[in-house]
């Protein structure tokens, strides 16, 4: 199964230059995984798009509500955050051998604790996986 990175789920629901290889991924794979934390960092990408001048109120609104009705009839796998993973994102940033940010770092090990291949469309992100000896398909043109 596959755990999918907030920058694909962004791709999927907003057009992007890698939104077609985002839908083509997630419609081919059944009920992928997401987290609570991508649901979070949903929301703050569509409102960063908003303040920036390249989304509309309205149109986010409609996103939201696709995504939320995604959610509501189980398109995902949905994994809670636990304390487990935390840990787990501490101690490799406490490595200081990589460029994992936070949350970046978080994601990381939702993924590797619940024995998922991670899904992401950010190189950076890929090669701190890659690092830490994760399985990780990058979705690129």
């Amino acid at each position: 199964m596959f755990y999918i990175d907030t920058s694909v789920v962004v791709a999927y629901y907003y057009p992007e230059p890698l939104s077609e290889k985002a839908e083509a991924f997630l419609v081919t794979h059944i009920r992928p995984a997401i987290s609570t934390l991508t649901e979070v960092e949903m929301f703050s990408a569509l409102s960063r798009k908003i303040r920036e001048g390249g989304l509309s109120r309205k149109d986010a609104g409609s996103i939201i509500a696709k995504f939320l009705s995604h959610l509501d009839g189980h398109f995902y796998t949905h994994i809670f955050v636990e304390p487990h993973h935390y840990r787990l994102a501490r101690d490799w940033i406490g490595l200081f051998n990589t460029n994992l940010k936070t949350l970046d770092a978080l994601h990381l090990a939702i993924a590797h604790v619940e024995g998922l291949v991670f899904v992401t469309i950010d190189q950076g992100l890929a090669e701190s996986a890659r690092f830490l000896a994760l399985d990780v398909v990058v979705l690129k043109k």
